[in-house]
């Protein structure tokens, strides 16, 4: 191992229990033990993850957050601590977990509040006393989006928070008391408790512009904190003193008001959550009420992305706040958010930082504690914050949360590794009968499968017609903040080198039928650019291509006609290098499309805010000339003329199949089967592999009917 990390594996303690080294494994939404959004059950796919992750090394495990009420749960059983038959098959399993020498905290919280994530269905019920009274039994929506106060709720503004009752705080507090004391019993080593973070129901409660009360939850600061203080003085009052309970913690909230957070980079702002002469109050005050850790980053819902940082925040973004507050405490800190391990090893040497929170890199690489202690460093394939799989609850502009149902009750997965909580659906298999199979395309897509085949044990062939691997991942790489999407791409180099992957160079194939000798073909063909011929002067359209991996010259005014992810990601790295974008965008808000996160479309949308970049929502370009573009409403019909020194086609893409001439067994995977994102394609292509394996590809039927795997 490289000295370097070497003071992340020292022991330290939170309260009386001590722990092996200072990686924590952060808790994510999806790996809970008790379940999700479904009613509270041991939740046998977290169990496997968090096993596996504990013999991976990890220190501290937290699972997924678990409200102390089962909202959407099993009539005639509304909370956590009357399931004797969960925590019957808890306290086994904790104890093979102890094995592993890693230690265990539960994180209980007592609900979303304003951030719950409500759809369609679920407004008409906050909306309907009288439905939502009648369906109370199975799923309370008006409970669930309970906030201290009537709040817009963040994924539905039109839908107002119904205040929790004292009544209700009461008994939800009793609730943490009696499912700590039947934690304990089970063996579990500690609990933390979400949320006084991100936005979150008691964190509504501390904050003067969310909480409106006039009770004695509510006006002095004293009383807006009595909802967490009343929690960990009841915890310990069941559980015992001696049972630590560590905190979640936002230092800042990063909150300028309702739906709008601040740029990394912004300082002139007023703050309008927690600012940091109250976190310094606040974290004194809540450690003599009890709390033994604080487990930190920054943000709130309205700031998401401060909480889950996309790939255009910097890396140990929360780093500075965090260490600051611990000036103010005495209690072990801990800091998440896009933390570098080296990074981390040095604040921990120099005691400016007790542990380190590691989170989405446990989904896409489990082995990554053990490549650095063996040396192996390198070959740790890097997480590159997209959000596609891990936490991809989306909304747009005059929608409420735009994720399948489906989907957002399977979170905590990942779009660069399916195995992670679905290691029954995905799995490699050692082939019986090695099969010869041929790929088409060499971006990310190919690649994967090709990687798949080989540890199946059959033999893949990769064509490429160019004479570099990454297909169109190159192009969405080339931003100057993607440089984990580049370490990407240098894994996969790497990856198929050490794997010995036979990949021809500069070996179009235009039909299958070219090809013989082959088992089985994959077509990884990707998309090409989407064309508007009608439009007069499109064809004066630069492509992403041209604008990021080939870096053509583009002047200062860059008109982007579309205004989606790849327009916006595009347009953010021309302001970052002091120029001035353009978007036209004909919905009715930019990155409106199903399943981009929050967290990266509520960035973009304020970074163009931010930096005052024209956008024109809900607008068309009819005309595109020399240096001047015809707009024109979709409200009015107004037309009118805007200039530009480029044009960027941003209307998006197609899919580029390949002629097959009648061949079988031929598998179409990511974008040239549909337009999709690297999960789709990655997923597609295990989904495939598995398939051709023999073995089955591991997808219920909706998924491989979203995936559309086979021809």
């Amino acid at each position: 191992m490289n000295e370097k990390y070497s003071p992340l594996f020292t022991p330290w303690k939170i309260g009386n229990v001590e722990i092996k080294n200072r990686i924590v494994q952060c808790s994510m939404g999806g790996t809970s033990l008790f379940g999700w959004l479904e009613p509270n059950h041991f939740d046998v796919e977290a169990a496997n993850f968090l096993m596996n992750r504990a013999q991976d090394g990890v220190g501290l495990i937290l699972p997924g957050m678990q409200c102390v009420r089962d909202t959407m749960g099993i009539p005639g059983r509304k909370w956590l601590y009357q399931n004797d038959t969960m925590f019957k098959k808890l306290k086994p399993w904790v104890e093979e977990f102890h094995k592993t020498g890693s230690k265990l905290f539960i994180q209980l919280a007592a609900g979303f509040g304003r951030s719950m994530a409500i759809n369609g269905w679920m407004t008409t019920l906050a909306k309907n006393d009288l439905l939502n009274k009648l369906v109370s039994p199975v799923v309370d929506v008006q409970y669930a989006a309970a906030s201290c106060s009537a709040t817009p709720n963040r994924w539905a503004e039109d839908v107002m928070s119904r205040p929790l009752t004292v009544a209700e705080i009461k008994e939800m507090v009793e609730a943490f008391g009696k499912t700590a004391k039947r934690l304990r019993d089970a063996g579990v080593d500690g609990v933390e408790i979400h949320a006084v973070h991100e936005g979150y129901l008691l964190d509504q409660f501390t904050m003067a512009n969310w909480n409106y009360r006039t009770d004695e939850y509510g006006g002095s600061f004293e009383n807006r904190f009595r909802f967490p203080v009343e929690i960990v003085q009841c915890i310990h009052k069941y559980a015992g003193d001696d049972f630590p309970v560590s905190l979640r913690y936002s230092v800042v909230s990063k909150t300028k008001g309702w739906g709008k957070g601040a740029m990394p980079y912004e300082t002139d702002f007023e703050e309008w959550g927690r600012d940091m002469p109250e976190s310094e109050k606040a974290v004194k005050y809540l450690e003599e009420a009890g709390y033994a850790m604080f487990n930190c980053d920054n943000g709130t819902y309205d700031a998401w992305y401060w909480a889950h940082p996309p790939q255009y925040m910097p890396d140990n973004c929360n780093l500075e706040y965090v260490e600051h507050i611990k000036n103010f405490t005495n209690a072990p800190v801990v800091c998440a958010g896009r933390m570098d391990p080296v990074k981390a090893a040095e604040e921990i040497a120099a005691g400016r930082l007790d542990a380190v929170a590691i989170a989405r890199q446990n989904l896409v690489d489990h082995e990554w504690i053990h490549k650095i202690l063996e040396g192996r460093e390198d070959e740790i394939k890097p997480c590159i914050r997209c959000h596609n799989g891990c936490f991809n609850f989306s909304k747009a502009k005059g929608t409420q949360n735009m994720q399948a149902l489906v989907d957002s009750l399977h979170l905590g997965r990942c779009a660069l590794n399916p195995t992670t909580m679905q290691h029954t659906r995905f799995y490699i298999a050692p082939t019986k009968s090695p099969k010869k199979v041929a790929i088409i395309g060499a971006g990310i897509g190919g690649l994967e499968a090709a990687l798949v085949l080989k540890q199946q044990g059959n033999i893949p062939v990769v064509f490429e017609k160019t004479n570099e691997l990454g297909g169109l991942f190159l192009t969405a790489s080339a931003m100057s903040f993607k440089e984990n999407d580049k370490q990407l791409i240098e894994w996969y180099k790497a990856e198929v080198k050490r794997q010995n992957i036979d990949i021809r160079f500069n070996t179009e194939v235009t039909d299958l039928g070219t090809l013989g000798g082959f088992d089985a073909y994959i077509v990884a063909t990707g998309s090409v650019v989407r064309t508007m011929p009608n439009i007069p002067g499109f064809e004066k359209c630069m492509n992403f291509t041209e604008l990021l991996k080939d870096k053509k010259p583009v002047g200062d005014k860059v008109m982007f006609f579309g205004g989606g992810q790849s327009s916006c990601e595009a347009a953010y790295d021309l302001v970052l290098a002091g120029k001035h974008p353009i978007i036209v965008e004909y919905a009715d808000d930019l990155v409106a499309a199903q399943a981009t996160c929050l967290a990266n479309t509520s960035f973009l949308r304020d970074a163009m805010d931010y930096h005052k970049v024209p956008v024109y929502l809900r607008h068309t370009i009819t005309k595109i000339g020399d240096g001047v573009a015809t707009l024109k409403s979709r409200d009015s019909g107004e037309t009118f003329e805007v200039e530009f020194d480029n044009i960027v086609n941003g209307i998006g893409f197609v899919p580029a199949p390949l002629a097959s001439a009648g061949k079988k067994n031929v598998y179409k995977i990511g974008d040239c089967k549909a337009i999709g994102n690297l999960r789709t394609v990655i997923w597609g292509a295990w989904a495939a592999c598995m398939k051709i394996n023999g073995n089955n590809e591991g997808l219920d039927g909706l998924t491989q009917r979203i995936l559309g795997a086979r021809d």
